[in-house]
């Protein structure tokens, strides 16, 4: 048998199945109404929030990344328990502000962003973190062209990278950011045309358990901040340090200490240079914040046997967790999470793959895992799914269509 990744704690059991905020998951596919579904709790997004501020400096604000579930309910949940929002396109934008919040609390990143997006930013008085000389220059000419100062930062490419993250976003040519060597220059050039000057956004990578390493990376990045402050001459009204904060998903992944993360940042801050005195701090984290507040739903709808194997054939799949399929970066395929919710105290009796409903072979959710005997009409629970689900996964391929939503 292959191990399953480590269920987040706080999960039990009322009448032999998986309860969730203290309903048991058979309930909850009633009340959707069908399944698949993600269900999403609301204590366990207050209970992150609340313990990342336990531990982090007072001075750190907390801002959410959208793309990591940008659910309508679940952001206005947010909106009383972080400080920012950041996102990465009109769209996210437009869901932020169907939630209620304020454009103003709002940055928004990332590579080749339209005209008609910018313009939109600028209205709306989102800050801008810039990811090119040239996109600094359509934002300035932009804004000449409606009349407004705008918002603009400049995301870094810093010449480090966040090291044993699941996705490095600095360090080497790279299509996010500006090369650390060329900010200067427009850090001058942003403040002699005017703009309303943000800061600095430097992001070196995501999805990482080592707190060492993001110990050492926020070290770096305070340090490449302060250099670039001083170069360019300008004040540092913000700088955003990007996140990195990962959760445990596979066999023999521990959380991240962030205990340490945040007694070693707050002796960074007790100790800033001159030029960083004044600045505002934050991090951005998107899966740490909801990513273990999730659990996926899926029914099994066929057992059968091939060649002495077992399959569990759900009504779900890789069109709505495509991580977990091992379809979204994964080099080698390792086991999400996973139990037979309606049978979630019984002990393991056999090997079995859960496997979805497409025509693909990728489509595979756990791959011989040690599971209790499960027949049809049995529910699926896969954890850690409350990021990078829903919005992340192909959900329209072969037509099945979305899944159902809940935020309990």
């Amino acid at each position: 048998m292959k191990p399953l990744g480590p269920i987040p704690a706080g999960f039990a059991a009322i009448d032999g199945e998986l309860a969730i905020a203290g309903r048991k998951a058979s309930d909850l596919a009633a009340e959707a109404g069908r399944t698949p579904l993600f269900v999403y709790v609301r204590d366990r997004l207050d209970a992150r929030v609340a313990q990342l501020r336990a531990a982090m400096p007072a001075r750190l604000a907390i801002h959410y990344a959208v793309k990591a579930n940008p659910f309508g309910p679940l952001l206005g949940h947010m909106t009383g328990l972080v400080d920012g929002f950041d996102i990465a396109s009109a769209g996210e934008l437009a869901l932020v502000e169907a939630a209620g919040i304020d454009p103003a609390c709002v940055s928004f990143a990332g590579p080749g962003k339209r005209d008609a997006e910018l313009e939109l930013a600028i209205i709306k008085g989102v800050t801008l973190n810039l990811e090119s000389e040239r996109e600094a220059e359509r934002a300035l000419a932009i804004a000449a062209r409606v009349g407004l100062a705008p918002r603009l930062a400049i995301r870094v490419n810093p010449d480090f990278d966040l090291k044993g993250s699941g996705m490095k976003m600095g360090g080497g040519a790279k299509p996010f950011g500006i090369d650390a060597d060329k900010v200067p220059a427009l850090a001058r050039r942003l403040v002699d045309a005017d703009a309303q000057w943000r800061g600095f956004h430097i992001f070196a990578g995501s999805q990482a358990l080592d707190a060492a390493a993001i110990i050492e990376t926020q070290a770096q990045t305070l340090q490449l901040a302060a250099r670039l402050a001083e170069e360019a001459g300008v004040a540092l009204p913000r700088c955003n340090l990007g996140g990195g904060f990962g959760i445990p998903y596979f066999p023999g992944d521990t959380p991240v200490d962030i205990a340490a993360v945040g007694a070693a940042l707050a002796e960074r801050f007790a100790a800033l240079p001159q030029v960083l005195r004044d600045t505002a701090f934050c991090i951005e984290l998107g899966r740490y914040l909801v990513g273990e507040a999730g659990v996926y739903l899926t029914r099994v709808i066929d057992r059968k046997e091939s060649h002495g194997e077992v399959f569990l054939v759900t009504d779900g799949g890789l069109h709505h967790q495509l991580a977990a399929s091992g379809n979204f970066g994964t080099v080698v395929r390792r086991n999400y999470p996973s139990a037979i919710a309606t049978r979630f105290d019984a002990p393991v009796e056999e090997e079995a793959s859960v496997v979805g409903c497409l025509c693909t072979p990728l489509d595979r959710l756990a791959d011989k895992g040690g599971f209790p005997r499960a027949e049809e009409g049995d529910l699926v629970a896969i954890f850690c799914a409350g990021a990078y689900g829903a919005s992340a996964s192909p959900m329209h391929f072969l037509g099945q269509g979305p899944a159902v939503e809940l935020l309990i």
